[in-house]
Formats: C-alpha cells, sequence, structure tokens
C-alpha cells in the first residue's frame, strides 16, 4: 500500500512538472498582412519583431527562464473579418498575453474592437499610422510604435511645397489609412499656398482604375500623389496612369515604400518618385539594432522593421515589469518601461534590463526606432524621412522633423 501510494505522489508529481515544462513559455501574437496589399512590406517587419524575441530568448527569455512563442495572424490588411477572426484566434485560442499589430489601420481597429479590447490584451502596432486609432475607446490597451499620418501628411505635403510642387491631384485608398492621409496632406498644402486640382477615393483590389485617372487627369495637373498600397491599388494605378500617357511625377507615402511596386511598375516608370514614411531618428539604439538585425541577416532599413522590433521587445519588457503573463496590469507595465524616468535600456540589452527590474529601479526603453514617450492616445512623436527611387529601388535622402520644413 506505502509503494503505490509512494508510485502515486511520483506518478503526479512527474505530471506537476511535464504540465509546468509545457507552460514554460509566453505567447506574443503577431498580426500583419501576410496576404493582400501588403504583403511583400510585412515579412521584414514580421522579421524586425521576430528578431526581437530571438535575442530575448537567447538571453534566457523572461519570468525566470520562460521562452516567447510568436505565433502569426493574417489580416490581409483589408479584410475586417480576416482581422477579427486572426485577433479572436490569437485572445481567444491561442491565448497571447499581448499582440504586436496589425499592421494596417483598419486590421487594427478591427482587431482591437472585436477581440483584443474585450479581452483584455494589449496591442502594440508598429504600422497603424491613421488618426483613427487615436480615437479608439480602448481602455489604454491600443499603442503604437509608429507617429500618426496626421504628422506624415503634413510633413508630405511641406516637403513637396519646398520642391516647388504647388498643384498636384491626389487619389487614395478608401479605408481609415487613406482617407486620414488624404486629409492630412490636403489640409496643409492648401494652408501651405498649394493646390489640390482633384481629390478622388478608390477602391482597393481593383484591376481598373482607368476612369478614376481620367477624372484625376482631367486637370492637366503633372504631379499624382497616390496614398494607397504597393501590392495592390498603388500599383495598378501607377501602372495604368504611364500606360495611358498621364502624368509625369509621382508620390507616393509609407504603404507605397516598397521595391515590390518598382519590379511591378518599371524602374524607368517610377524613377524620381517622391514617398516619406515613418523612420529612425539617428540614436544609440538605432545603430545598435541596424548591426543586430545585419547579423541576423534582417534588413534594418525595411519600412516599419525598426517598428516592430520596438513593438516587441516593449511588450517583453512590459511582461517582465508586471511580473507575470497575465495581461491584467500591463498596460500600465507598458508605460513605466517605455518612458522616463528610469535606466536607459538599449535594443538587446534584455539581461541588463532584468536585473534592474529585479531590483526595483525603474528603467526607460529608447529603441530602434527611438523614445516611445506614449501620449494619452498610445501614440509617440517620431520622424518622417523623404524616400525617392534611385537606380532601381527606394531609397532615403533626408529626415523631416516638425521644424526642417
Amino acid at each position: 500500500m506505502m509503494k503505490k501510494r509512494v508510485l502515486a505522489m511520483a506518478v503526479a508529481a512527474s505530471t506537476v512538472a511535464l504540465s509546468g515544462m509545457a507552460q514554460a513559455e509566453v505567447k506574443i501574437g503577431f498580426l500583419g498582412g501576410f496576404t493582400g496589399g501588403i504583403e511583400s512590406l510585412t515579412p521584414p517587419i514580421f522579421d524586425g519583431a521576430q528578431l526581437a524575441v530571438n535575442q530575448i530568448n537567447e538571453q534566457g527569455g523572461l519570468l525566470d527562464g520562460q521562452m516567447i512563442e510568436m505565433p502569426t495572424g493574417d489580416t490581409t490588411c483589408s479584410d475586417a473579418s480576416a482581422a477579427s477572426n486572426a485577433a479572436d484566434r490569437m485572445v481567444n485560442t491561442e491565448e497571447v498575453t499581448a499582440i504586436v499589430g496589425a499592421l494596417c489601420t483598419g486590421a487594427t481597429i478591427a482587431a482591437a474592437n472585436n477581440a483584443a479590447i474585450p479581452g483584455g490584451v494589449v496591442m502594440v502596432s508598429p504600422a497603424s499610422t491613421a488618426p483613427a486609432v487615436s480615437e479608439l475607446d480602448d481602455n489604454d490597451l491600443v499603442f503604437r510604435t509608429v507617429p500618426s499620418d496626421a504628422f506624415q501628411g503634413e510633413m508630405l505635403a511641406k516637403l513637396l511645397i519646398e520642391k516647388g510642387i504647388d498643384e498636384v491631384a491626389v487619389t487614395y485608398v478608401n479605408n481609415d489609412y487613406g482617407q486620414g492621409l488624404s486629409d492630412a496632406f490636403t489640409e496643409t498644402f492648401e494652408a501651405e499656398g498649394g493646390t489640390v486640382a482633384e481629390n478622388l477615393a478608390h477602391e482597393d483590389n481593383r484591376a481598373d482604375y482607368r476612369s478614376e485617372l481620367g477624372t484625376l487627369s482631367s486637370s492637366g495637373v503633372p504631379t499624382l500623389v497616390v496614398l494607397a498600397y504597393a501590392d495592390t491599388s498603388g500599383q495598378t494605378v501607377l501602372r495604368q496612369a504611364y500606360e495611358s500617357g498621364m502624368f509625369t511625377q509621382y508620390v507616393g507615402a509609407d504603404g507605397m515604400v516598397g521595391n515590390s511596386l518598382v519590379d511591378a511598375v518599371g524602374a524607368d516608370v517610377l524613377e524620381g518618385m517622391i514617398a516619406t514614411r515613418p523612420g529612425s531618428p539617428d540614436l544609440p539604439g538605432t545603430a545598435m539594432f541596424s548591426e543586430a538585425a545585419e547579423a541576423a541577416d534582417v534588413d534594418p532599413d525595411a519600412v516599419f522593421a525598426a517598428q516592430a522590433y520596438d513593438a516587441a521587445f516593449l511588450l517583453a519588457l512590459a511582461i517582465e515589469q508586471n511580473g507575470s503573463a497575465e495581461r491584467e496590469g500591463l498596460s500600465e507595465a507598458l508605460r513605466s518601461v517605455a518612458m522616463a524616468p528610469g535606466e536607459v535600456i538599449l535594443p538587446g540589452e534584455w539581461e541588463k534590463a532584468v536585473e534592474l527590474i529585479a531590483a526595483g529601479t525603474e528603467i526607460n526603453y529608447e529603441g530602434a526606432s527611438g523614445t516611445h514617450e506614449f501620449d494619452e492616445a498610445g501614440d509617440v512623436p517620431g520622424i518622417v524621412v523623404e524616400m525617392t527611387i534611385e537606380d532601381g529601388e527606394f531609397v532615403q535622402v533626408g529626415e523631416l522633423e516638425g521644424d526642417d520644413l
């Protein structure tokens, strides 16, 4: 009888140990547009986030040795139902502690409203730039490591005025991203003395935009501003504009900054195209990220890769600060580790951060894409960089800050 009891206790102890091993991981989900309008932009963004996870796991993991796992979900960028379903799986099936993403604004809003906010899950988007994100009733659960398009639209408008381009036609993808960016651009462009001859929304994922292009070109304006996506409508609009002999100068924003656009439309056609995108300042954290990314065969200059790294690293720091993989209290912990005061933590300095947190020392993460002083809406300040197409690829030619233009 005693032997059976000892054996039963041993089996029970073994079961508990195995259960503990099975649960010795923390899940941070990633929601991205792996198909659809930004499918060529999403993989390097994911790589940025995964780099942070790999560094943390290599340096001992979090919460006394637990490894981070990063399950992924495809939002398709433009399908609210797909975004909601992917987020629901993350929140209720994968039972993630937090989410990096989504990327496209509509996907972020759908995922937040239908799954993350009801489930009490913190989301940090590295790419959702539309002003509409700031207006979410989110219980302080939705953050972003990228500045709002209210800023990018303003900077793009001022950049064109500075270049002597004072009359444009604008077409934008008919969603929160396109509308918000168009509104910000148009308001500033006209306030600076420019003229928007035509401003026309278009639907994504169509095969033919010649009717819209006919309306846009009827004014005779030579410059076309396209606020859309490199892999869907933006690509088609530019190709058909060229084929129809319309416009001589093309302009875009972050959703268009992908070399897949150049490959699809043609390097000769797009040579000299002007664009903007959120960028990273010249800070120690930027250099450290670039070095680590290159060593891991990750493109440090890929659009939103640095912001995705910061989103993942910040969430891990917040979980460590919170002391558990529970969702409750994580947004407060996120603000604590991201903002001054505190001892500065740079990209890759995970072991240092863990030691400081264990000692009760406040920390302040200064990341790959800059500092992250979240405001009440979970937004951050930032910079916008000027891009152009030279010799068949997008290259950065300058940084734009509010006082520069």
